[in-house]
Formats: C-alpha cells, structure tokens, sequence
C-alpha cells in the first residue's frame, strides 16, 4: 500500500509519499507561502530507476485547497510522477498536533473526530485550523480513500496523574483542561521502538530517556514503552531551552512584565515563543551559527549553550530520578543527531550515575543509529535520526489494517 504522509501548518503543505511494502520514500514535497503574492512547490520524486527528479514551481497559490491541488499534480505528472492517479495512494495519514484527553491513538477520520480536533483548536490555536485545513481538503481530493489522524500528544497519554496535573485550583482542570499534555510523541515513540530494536529488547521491557533537540526540544521519561513524563506542557513552550522559546520560567514573570515594562498578552506571548530561547540570550537560533560566533568569541553565545546543555542535563538527572532504572538515552532530531558538542555537554558530569560517552564516537558522522556511550558506560547512549513521515505511515497503516480486519469478522 502507498500511504500519503500530510503535515499541513498555517502557510504550509508538508507531504511524503511512501511504498510501505518496504519502506521506501517514493517522494517528499514542500508547498510553501501559501497566500502570499509568489510561493513556492516543490517535490523530490524517487522513482528508484532514474534517481532523485526535483521539481519546483513558482506561483501565487491563494489556499490549501490550490496548495494540495498542486502536490497532487506533481505526483501524478505522467513523465516524471511516481504514481498513475491518486485513486493508487491506498491511505493518507495527517498529523494533528493537540488531541487533547479524546485521542489516546491513531483514529481513523470521520465527522466526529473532525469535530472533536475543532474542540481542541484552544489548545493549540496556531497549528489544529492548519492541521484541519490539511483534513479537509485531502477529505474533498480524496473521496473514499481512508485517512487516518496521527496526533502528537496521544503517546503522551499514559502520562499519570502526578505528572500531568498542575498544583492550580483543580477547577480549571476539569473546565478548561488545563493539564500537561506533551509534544513531538510521534518522534519519542518511533526512536524509542527502533532503541528496543537496536538494544534487543521488546519495547514494553525499556526504560528510556529521549530527548529530541530541535528548534522545539522535549524530553520524555519512557517507563516500560510508555510515556510517564515528558517536558512540554499544555502548551510547547515548558521545559528546555528551544531555539526561540523560552522553556521553564517564573510563571510571575509574566505579570511583572505588564506590570513594570507595559507588555501586553499578545506581545508577552510572542516575547515568549519567538523572542526568546537560544534567540534571545544571543541572538541565534541555529546552533551553527552560535558555534561559529563563540569560536568568535563571543560571550552570549557561549551562555546560550551553556544555559541549554545545563537545561537538558537537570532534566536528564530529573528523569533518571523518576525513571529508576534507564537502559538507555536517546538523542534525536536536528541538533541531537547532529551536534557532538552539545550531546557531550547535556551529559556532562553524569559520569557517576553510569552515563559515559566515547569520544570518538560521538564524533561520528550519523548517518543511521550510532551508539557513543563508552564500553564503561552502564547506560548506553544512542544518536537514533527521528522520522516522523515514516511513523505515521506506520500508524496510518495499522488503523487500516485494524479496521479492514474489523470489517472481515462483520462479514
């Protein structure tokens, strides 16, 4: 079966086709500016006998309707498309960011998840309209073909109680679901399973810390092969240093920012979420770029890994503390599996709980699972690249499978 892999945001259309009778890319695409006077489409095509074909046009694409219209007309193009018509696509898998308490797993789409991502849309106001944008044009493009919603906070909701429930009046809980939901669990789970993998285990026998390191950074405490922690919170602001936002602070800060310097709601949650992290201790949110200022010499960016590797390291002794046991850490997405210094510096000093990482090996170029903890080292530590296109053609698959085995016991 070939499964569309979807990922609409406000002014973009992510998309990945995938053969999943083995696995392979057919093709990855990008519509981007949606709704500005030129925006762009392009779409790699891996037809396995010709080599990569990259395709790229420039329009004025006004919706997502035009948008995933375009897609559509890439993948199909009858010289250099990897497939005849979409009716070939067996299935489409979206990804939701907020589920809220509904989604404790994949869900097939129909009218009432639809109406239930809308419930949501307070939870994540700037990316559900996006995600249901995504829905509702691929429900109209592709009448009949089964589509399936992937969200990123149901791995999350194993989470118990005492972790996911804030010290507020617990009012604002049961009216408005004000709790700890978590982020990035479609890339927690799959680099966790692939660590069961790689350490010979069945998943429900691991104990795991993941921490995925990106523009956004999480980290998740993994009991078993279920989430029982994780460092975002109701929003994908809490927890560590990210590129632009803050992570943890003083929740007074927020009045004391209104009170004495005449910030407004809206300019505190910008301040927040685009000003702040990384960015706004130095000036940078790309590590590249805060690596080559402090061979510069200069001090803030020195701070600002300094401040993000102490971040990840308290979290990392916080999870141990609630883990008991780790058989293993895992580094993933941009920064984790790409970034030796601050992989060596987020385990610092960790020596003395059994976390030890081979130098040369973390040296390495990753271009696939790499371990670079120590033969001394009691805990191994993974670099394990994240794939989130291929999970949720995974997931996508086995609510397929699940309802198409459902629907043969009816018979």
């Amino acid at each position: 079966m070939k499964v569309l892999v979807i990922n609409s945001g406000s002014s973009s259309i992510k998309f990945q086709l995938l053969d999943m009778a083995d696995e392979t890319v057919l093709a990855s695409g990008l519509v981007e500016r949606i709704g500005e006077p030129v925006s762009l489409v392009k779409c790699a095509m891996h037809p396995g006998r010709d080599g990569e074909v990259l395709l790229k046009r420039e329009m004025q694409i006004e919706d997502h309707q035009s948008g995933m219209h375009q897609a559509v007309e890439l993948l199909t193009d009858e010289q250099r498309g990897v497939v005849r018509s979409r009716i070939d696509i067996g299935a489409i898998g979206h990804r939701v960011v907020h589920g809220g308490e509904d989604f404790h797993q994949p869900t097939m789409i129909d009218a009432a998840v639809v109406a239930a991502i809308e419930k949501n849309i307070p939870l994540a106001p700037l990316h559900n309209p996006a995600n249901l944008d995504g829905i509702h044009v691929a429900l109209g493009l592709f009448p009949g073909i089964a589509q399936v919603a992937v969200f990123d906070t149901a791995f999350h909701q194993t989470i118990p109680p005492r972790a996911h429930i804030y010290a507020l009046p617990y009012e604002l809980y049961e009216r408005y679901r004000i709790r700890r939901y978590g982020f990035h669990g479609t890339s927690h789970k799959y680099v966790a399973g692939e660590c069961a993998r790689l350490l010979d285990k069945p998943l429900s026998a691991c104990n795991l810390i993941t921490i995925h390191l990106g523009n956004g950074c999480s980290m998740t405490a993994i009991e078993n092969g279920r989430s029982i922690d994780t460092t975002l919170g109701m929003t994908p602001l809490e927890g560590l240093v990210m590129g632009t936002r803050s992570g943890d602070i003083d929740p007074a800060l927020l009045v004391f920012l209104h009170r004495n310097a005449g910030l407004g709601i809206e300019e505190i949650d910008r301040l927040l979420n685009t000003e702040s992290g990384l960015k706004g201790i130095c000036g940078h949110n790309d590590m590249r770029d805060i690596h080559a200022a402090i061979a510069d010499g200069d001090r803030r960016a020195a701070l600002a890994l300094d401040i993000q590797t102490y971040r990840n390291r308290k979290y990392i002794g916080a999870f141990m503390a609630v883990l008991g046991r780790v058989d293993s850490l895992v580094f993933t997405a941009g920064i984790g599996e790409n970034d030796a210094v601050v992989r060596s510096r987020s385990v610092e000093g960790l020596e003395c709980f059994g976390i030890q990482i081979d130098p040369q090996r973390n040296q390495q170029r990753i271009d696939g699972p790499l371990r670079i903890s120590s033969q001394l080292s009691s805990i191994a530590v993974w670099v394990i690249p994240t794939n989130e296109e291929l999970a949720i053609a995974r997931e996508t698959i086995g609510v397929v499978e699940a309802g198409n085995n459902k629907e043969m016991k009816r018979r």
